[in-house]
């Protein structure tokens, strides 16, 4: 018996699917990632096609199939506009949900995750800051209970001002002081960052213009996620990477 059912979601990605046909990948609140089939969109230059591009925010009435559902209904719960007004904006939007689409799984509801990439996406349609993507990449690894340990040595418990920290270790978890440093160097400028980003000072970081530090964060976020993911990201060229 086929089933009707309603969600809301993010358009993560989509692929070619015979002549006409599209498969679009959502992000939806209630039903986790879901691959559907959009029939005969490229075909015209249809409304029910642009509302499934990638990053759209949209309403859907889909039928559920063995592997791939069907979208019967999308509509748009807000404009896509702003996201495509820059570059800038387009490029932190792709590479916000890149990661998206690594961390959520088929068909698992996680609407945690969903909320965040809608919530991600909004704050880059309204200004597309140095850090929205790093600081985006560094809660969803703490949504993954992923934190890193930022205020004492991960080795031996040290903090400041006793003893400088100065390295980062993924593996370990957190920062190490000079004594006990593994991983990689990170300064004082951007683990002061990292603390803002993850002590409940966000808007302050999103202030931050950018700059060496900045580029510090969005590189060691892209390591970490990529890390995590155990593969490279796509959508990661405006940070810098060692």
């Amino acid at each position: 018996m086929s089933e009707l059912y309603r969600d809301v979601g993010v358009v993560l990605r989509t692929y070619k699917l015979r002549e006409s046909d599209r498969i679009v990948v959502i992000m939806t609140e209630q039903n986790g990632k879901v691959r559907a089939v959009a029939k005969g969109v490229r075909k015209t230059r249809s409304k029910f096609g642009a509302r499934l591009e990638p990053m759209s925010h949209v309403r859907l009435l889909l039928h559920r199939g063995r592997e791939l559902d069907i979208v019967n209904q999308a509509e748009s719960v807000e404009t896509l506009a702003p996201l495509l007004s820059s570059l800038d904006r387009a490029s932190q939007g792709m590479a916000a949900i890149e990661a998206v689409d690594q961390l959520g799984l088929e068909r698992e509801p996680n609407p945690r995750l969903y909320r965040m990439a809608v919530g991600v996406l909004r704050t880059i349609a309204a200004r597309p800051a140095a850090l929205n993507v790093p600081a985006f990449y560094w809660k969803l690894l703490s949504a993954e209970g992923l934190e890193p340990q930022l205020d004492a040595c991960v080795r031996c418990g040290e903090t400041e001002p006793d003893v400088q920290l100065v390295s980062i270790d993924l593996n370990e978890g957190g920062v190490m002081c000079r004594a006990c440093r593994s991983g990689g160097p990170i300064s004082a400028a951007a683990l002061a960052i990292m603390r803002d980003i993850f002590d409940g000072r966000l808007n302050q970081a999103l202030a931050l213009e950018e700059s060496p530090a900045t580029h510090e964060v969005g590189a060691l976020a892209t390591r970490a996620l990529e890390h995590h993911i155990e593969r490279r990201l796509k959508a990661v060229a405006m940070f810098e990477r060692h």
